[in-house]
């Protein structure tokens, strides 16, 4: 090891040399530690006391009582008159069932948290669904009874308002947008009734489809959550909500460190739409979609696999007046790529509804740019039409496996086909064929070949020789099934 201060002693100048050599490897060492991106994820906090301090008054215990009436006692083993048992257990031997139980008032618990000085407090839907009393019990001891405002039971979201005689503290909703895998968060609530309860953790995951309802886009986070954290929120170190925890994967009831919050992007619309009209004001578009896999991809000319396939269009409704026709698939949405399937119900619901918004859409090899001016989503809507002409006269083929007819009065009453489906039924089927791996069963009707509407078992052989000669792996067909429409790639022989 070389001493710079004894070679300094002796020569100056060649140590000062050495300790400018010294100095700009260190320089260079520490530039190698910089971060190459002002995004770069912030280090662990040292504390989150301050944070939690600030938050906490913010965060309420929601509580909620509901009567109830137990069902009557079951019929009971019979046994002898005399048996000593009866007199002994007459509620399990009595013999007789017993009437139902007197009502009585069950409670449940859960968070929530005020989002305005003057009272308003969000908490999930689940928490409140069906009590007819709730209260808001504050970390200070105050109890404030809530009213039910409104509830959005496909995000499970619900907001309640109490009344105060004093400005309550609350707390904002952040960007959840801007929200980054392994960020810290910290979640605060009432897991099993222990009140005021701070666990912290990171984002483990963004996007999360739990199969739970139709906009799933969930918060991944690995911060305690357990039964009772529902309605809590989740904040970032800005001390923002970022989302609401609802759920949580656990084989025992407690957190395993899987849980789930509704991000405060799609929350806070929510909130907003209840706040003014007391309920939530969806777009809606008005087709029947499915998704697009490998094979779908290459029978349509697509690229890769990906947006929305229409399988249906609503007669009437805002996508058949915009133009959208069966086959198109939807690849942007109001200028955002539909990168899958599940992507477009939740753009189209968070889309201003009366809104004339840009779809780009992919028919037959090409792009193409609608123009659909977006509709009101009611909970019941339209079906989906599947209209086309019909002819009579009888034919049989055979193509992928299957043989083919045309549709016949006793053939519509055999297979239950509605008179309004037309196409070319599928009378019989070889189940080592391609259509029938891909679920096509006796019964079903064949629409569209190659996006082309067929009507005789000649037109489907013709297309699908068609697609061979081409060079085609797979032949898409639209096929009406059990009352719906759907897709299918069937694999070619080549």
């Amino acid at each position: 090891m070389i001493d710079v201060r004894s070679l300094a002693a002796r020569r100056p100048t060649m140590a000062r040399g050495f300790a400018r050599g010294a100095a700009m490897m260190a320089a260079a060492f520490m530039i190698a530690l910089v971060p190459v991106s002002e995004a770069a994820a912030r280090g662990a906090p040292e504390t989150f006391a301050d944070l939690a301090e600030t938050l906490s008054p913010s965060v309420v215990n929601i509580s909620t009582s509901q009567m109830v009436t137990a069902p009557a006692r079951p019929r009971g083993p019979q046994l002898p008159e005399n048996s000593p048992f009866r007199d002994l257990f007459p509620d399990l031997f009595g013999g007789e069932g017993g009437p139902d139980q007197a009502p009585r008032r069950a409670s449940s618990l859960g968070s929530g948290f005020v989002i305005s000085a003057d009272g308003f407090i969000v908490t999930n839907n689940h928490v409140i669904e069906g009590a007819d009393e709730i209260k808001a019990n504050f970390p200070d001891g105050t109890s404030l009874d809530a009213v039910l405002i409104g509830t959005d039971p496909k995000t499970d979201i619900a907001l309640l308002k109490v009344t105060s005689d004093k400005p309550l503290p609350f707390v904002t909703f952040g960007d959840s947008d801007t929200s980054r895998v392994g960020d810290w968060v910290l979640a605060i609530g009432n897991p099993f009734g222990l009140g005021g309860s701070v666990s912290a953790g990171i984002i483990s995951a963004r996007n999360r489809d739990i199969k739970s309802g139709p906009y799933d886009d969930f918060i991944q986070t690995d911060a305690a959550i357990n039964r009772g954290n529902s309605g809590g929120p989740l904040f970032n170190m800005d001390g923002n909500v970022i989302g609401v925890n609802t759920a949580i994967i656990s084989p025992s009831g407690g957190s395993i460190g899987i849980g789930f919050s509704v991000p405060s992007a799609i929350v806070s619309k929510v909130v907003k739409q209840i706040q003014e009209f007391g309920a939530t004001r969806r777009g809606w578009l008005g087709v029947q979609i499915q998704a697009v896999t490998d094979e779908l991809a290459d029978g349509l000319g697509l690229d890769k696999a990906a947006g929305a396939l229409v399988s249906g269009v609503v007669e009437d409704g805002p996508a058949a007046k915009g133009g959208l026709e069966v086959g198109d698939v939807i690849v942007t949405f109001d200028g955002k790529a539909v990168e899958e399937m599940r992507d477009l119900p939740r753009m189209v619901a968070e889309a201003e509804v009366g809104g004339a918004v840009r779809v780009v859409v992919w028919r037959k090899g090409e792009s193409r740019t609608l123009k659909v001016e977006l509709g009101l989503l009611e909970e019941e809507i339209p079906a989906v039409n599947a209209s086309l002409t019909q002819e009579e006269p009888v034919q049989a083929t055979t193509a992928l496996g299957l043989t083919l007819s045309l549709i016949t009065p006793s053939g519509r009453e055999a297979f239950g086909i509605a008179a309004d489906v037309t196409g070319v039924l599928v009378t019989e089927i070889d189940e080592a064929g391609p259509a029938a791996s891909k679920g096509v069963k006796a019964g079903d009707v064949i629409v569209e070949v190659a996006q082309e509407a067929v009507s005789t078992p000649e037109e489907v052989a013709a297309k699908v020789k068609a697609a061979e000669d081409n060079g085609r792996k797979t032949v898409l067909l639209l096929v009406h099934s059990q009352g719906e429409l759907r897709f299918i790639a069937a694999a070619l022989s080549n």
